[in-house]
């Protein structure tokens, strides 16, 4: 049940496919990468069973509901099998 998770904004390619052939060996449940990423862990995973996840709204949760519903769609579109959504906490105080 553990997720393997790279989201420097400085990662590069080959520290990304580095944490997919971990996940692959290990079994790990999901690589958590930025939405730029998502399309290769898809490749690179495969038929597998780890997941492809990503983060939207990363890393404060601000921008509107519907770029959020933007990203997420085309994160789905990329391969993402799951998604880790920040919430707007301004929005939630009030």
């Amino acid at each position: 049940y553990i997720d393997h998770t790279l989201l420097k904004a400085d990662a590069t390619k080959e520290q990304i496919e580095k944490i997919c052939e971990e996940a692959l060996h290990y079994q790990f449940a999901s690589v958590c990468v930025n939405p730029t990423w998502v399309k290769l862990c898809a490749e690179k995973l495969g038929n597998s069973e780890v997941k492809v996840c990503t983060v939207i709204g990363f890393p404060l949760g601000a921008t509107t509901s519907s770029v959020k519903a933007f990203e997420t769609k085309d994160a789905i579109a990329n391969g993402a099998t799951e998604i880790d959504m920040v919430i707007n906490i301004g929005a939630l105080k009030n």
